[in-house]
């Protein structure tokens, strides 16, 4: 028989021994990763390990980002209660969830329709009213509730497309993790500055890869 685990508590462990301990001081934050319960965003056979500090296999090469990572990826993002944001490659739903505590309304952009149909199903069942699933291509983000004040990336990405950067309001930030081919993958924070986008790396993240964002083809002579 498995044996019992006090999920509640795991919760508070992570919160107090990863995210504290690592920069994550926003009072909101912190209370949303102790209201949410990561073990039920999960696969079955990883609940015993659902707080732990690292990205969780989710299956079709998708992984549940670390809660550090996310943490600080939030929190870069300097959400006010009226933030409107978009949350791409949401998975099953836990990024949403979190941010739903303080944003006024997340969209969550899965294009694995089983991923989401698992959050939409949760995101309901947890009573987070103000989030909304919407399926379909991670690289064209979701026009039709943009602009947004803040755009989160749920796996490391080589670039930012186009079509994203432009859902961004005037005063929005990205936050996604930066993935070259030739350095360490970087959180990086980016904002309007004039017609294009200034980026600011703020540290390095070890997290798995974002299906649909490979870089664009060099040009060859």
């Amino acid at each position: 028989m498995r044996p019992m685990i006090d999920y509640a508590a795991a919760r508070l462990n992570m919160v107090d021994g990863q995210l504290r301990t690592n920069g994550v001081v926003d009072r909101a934050l912190l209370e949303a990763f102790l209201a949410v319960p990561r073990e039920r965003f999960v696969p079955e056979a990883l609940k015993g390990v659902a707080y732990t500090d690292k990205d969780l296999p989710l299956g079709n090469g998708r992984y549940l980002m670390e809660p550090l990572v996310l943490a600080r990826l939030t929190q870069l993002a300097e959400l006010g209660p009226n933030a409107r944001v978009l949350c791409v490659g949401s998975g099953p739903g836990y990024d949403a969830a979190v941010i739903a505590h303080f944003a006024s309304a997340v969209v969550a952009l899965e294009s694995d329709s089983s991923l989401g149909a698992t959050a939409r199903h949760l995101l309901v069942e947890l009573g987070y009213v103000t989030a909304s699933v919407v399926e379909g291509p991670l690289a064209q983000g979701h026009a039709a509730d943009a602009p947004y004040d803040a755009i989160i990336f749920g796996g490391a990405i080589s670039e930012v497309p186009d079509s994203i950067a432009r859902q961004l309001a005037k005063s929005g930030r990205i936050v996604a993790v930066l993935r070259g081919e030739a350095r360490v993958a970087q959180v990086t924070v980016m904002a309007r500055t004039g017609g294009a986008l200034s980026r600011r790396p703020v540290f390095d993240a070890a997290v798995h890869a974002l299906p649909g964002f490979a870089p664009r083809p060099a040009f060859v002579f």
